[in-house]
């Protein structure tokens, strides 16, 4: 039994007559979740127990499939009932409540009031038609009855809470105007707005670079201080877990095999699957490339401004310069990491290269300038230079198998003259990542993300590229998948003799994976260099900045 002295933390508003808490807040006991479609069984989470103690934060961790959102989702009564079903012994018990088979009304007053949640993808969970002011309101409206007036000061309090600069200023903005870090503080503020008791906080720094993520834990941290509210954390990032967490779980294939306090698990795991946790991560180097191998990509003073646009006749009054007066090249076989914090340009200077977006500059792509050429004429050389984007379900269509997405291109691109070859080179790039042949006639929402990876990555390669831009491939996979994809990545290049762009905030897998590293910052190159000279002795402070927030996070 733990003992959770709440008067050392400023107290919640649920919990101000209580000095002294000797049972759990939150108790989940004997959960069992299976998801029942026609005569399909899928069993997500069998017999899981967990408690969390008012104040402290308890992490729960394991790989991509492993049931840690369904275990969480329950707690909130969140899955598609009755699709989803929970046996009878099941019991979720919040402040003495059970959950399990509440009625609407009892769970409308626990959800976003004494149980907030803060979901892994702001940009999929916030509402892209409604203002940060709006989305935050609504929770006030809710729960706490307030005017107009009153919500919009609130809102303006919380978002200061946050550290949203200039929060009044932001009121007005919609989730696409707001950067990656920017948006996770909009979901943070919205899950505190009515002070919680509880925040379940699923992989809430996952898509941010380090500096962010350092900024949001540091936050989480401070917040929890100032509510003594209680956290359960769900993350696959171990790091984040000696960071923030007291106590563990770990999960596999829908079942807790350990738990104990962060530090006794980590220095002695007594379980195999919680050591092989602990030791993955991604870790060798890139096969050296020849001092000979010619020049495949060349960009020379590359620029993407984005207007402002203001008034009533939407005049142009300045610029957003994403990407400014960029010149870098990639020989053949060589990977070039791009790092930097979220908004510094990266993923637009990857869009860029590919003309995916609007630009000018220079581009040299396979000895071909593609700058000047009109959609229609760059046709014939996308074939050469191809793009894996960081959300592989948000980049495979639903509507279509696996076998429909990867020979899109090769049809497009008449590699593939009768239905038998277009079959053999399906297989082919499927067994190229490490898929059966039969998965081509499944859909993407019938694969783990990892899978889903390997799928974007076999339509990529599928065309045999000379050039993939990898934006953010591995950020939103457990270490154990980075550790796999990082691997399939090096032997498709040594095959091949592909050239990558690598993006990434993860400066563990960009020291893995490329030879050089180009640090960005507010849409410039800062420094340049080898990965040894980078990592080892950099010169610009904003380099330095990255490094240490990264080994700071991997230090606690």
């Amino acid at each position: 039994m733990h003992l959770i002295l709440e008067n050392s933390l400023p107290i919640g508003k649920h919990r101000k007559n209580f000095l002294l808490m000797t049972s759990p807040l939150l108790s989940i006991s004997n959960l069992d979740v299976s998801f029942h479609q026609g005569e399909t069984h899928t069993i997500a989470a069998k017999n899981v127990s967990l408690e969390v103690y008012a104040g402290e934060t308890v992490a729960l961790i394991g790989e991509s499939g492993s049931g840690k959102s369904v275990t969480a989702l329950s707690a909130l009564q969140l899955l598609p009932y009755p699709t989803a079903q929970h046996s009878q012994s099941s019991s979720i018990r919040f402040d003495s409540l059970e959950l399990v088979q509440a009625s609407e009304k009892t769970l409308r007053s626990i959800r976003g009031n004494r149980i907030s949640m803060i979901f892994q993808e702001p940009m999929t969970s916030l509402n892209p038609l409604h203002t940060v002011e709006k989305q935050i309101g609504e929770v006030l409206f809710l729960h706490e009855k307030l005017n107009k007036h009153q919500a919009r000061g609130r809102v303006i309090e919380l978002l200061e809470l946050v550290k949203i600069p200039n929060p009044s200023e932001r009121l007005e903005s919609y989730p696409h105007q707001l950067s990656g870090g920017q948006r996770q503080r909009v979901m943070i503020a919205m899950a505190l707005a009515n002070k919680p008791d509880l925040l379940i906080a699923d992989e809430p720094t996952t898509a941010v670079d380090v500096t962010v993520q350092a900024q949001l834990l540091e936050l989480l941290q401070s917040l929890q201080q100032q509510l003594g509210m209680a956290i359960l954390l769900i993350t696959h990032d171990l790091r984040v877990v000696s960071k923030m967490a007291s106590r563990v779980y770990v999960m596999k294939q829908g079942e807790i095999v350990e738990s104990g306090t962060v530090e006794a698990t980590f220095s002695n795991p007594q379980h195999n699957y919680t050591r092989t946790l602990i030791n993955s991560k991604p870790s060798g180097h890139p096969e050296p490339i020849s001092p000979a191998a010619a020049e495949v990509v060349c960009v020379e003073s590359l620029r993407v401004w984005f207007p402002i646009k203001r008034g009533l006749f939407r005049k142009s009054v300045g610029y957003i310069k994403a990407v400014d007066d960029v010149n870098f090249a990639i020989k053949t076989g060589e990977t070039l990491g791009l790092v930097g914090e979220s908004g510094s340009g990266k993923s637009s200077l990857g869009m860029a290269c590919l003309r995916l977006i609007d630009s000018s500059g220079n581009i040299n792509i396979a000895k071909q300038k593609i700058d000047q050429l009109t959609q229609r004429a760059l046709k014939p050389y996308r074939k050469n230079a191809q793009i894996v984007f960081q959300d592989p379900f948000g980049s495979l269509s639903p509507r279509m198998t696996i076998g429909q997405i990867i020979s899109e291109g090769l049809v497009l691109h008449g590699l593939s003259k009768t239905p038998d070859a277009l079959e053999r080179m399906i297989e082919n790039a499927l067994a190229e990542v490490g898929l059966a042949a039969e998965m081509r006639h499944r859909y993407p929402h019938e694969f783990s993300g990892g899978q889903r990876q390997r799928i974007s990555i076999a339509r990529a390669i599928a065309l045999k590229p000379k050039f993939i831009v990898l934006d953010e491939p591995t950020s939103a996979l457990d270490l154990s998948i980075q550790a796999q994809i990082i691997e399939l990545l090096r032997e498709l290049q040594k095959k091949y003799a592909i050239s990558y762009l690598f993006i990434s905030h993860d400066l563990n897998v960009v020291k893995a994976l490329a030879h050089r590293v180009m640090v960005m910052k507010e849409g410039k190159i800062v420094e340049e260099g080898s990965v040894e000279r980078i990592f080892e002795r950099p010169a610009h402070q904003y380099t330095k900045t990255l490094l240490a927030a990264s080994v700071e996070l991997s230090s606690k």
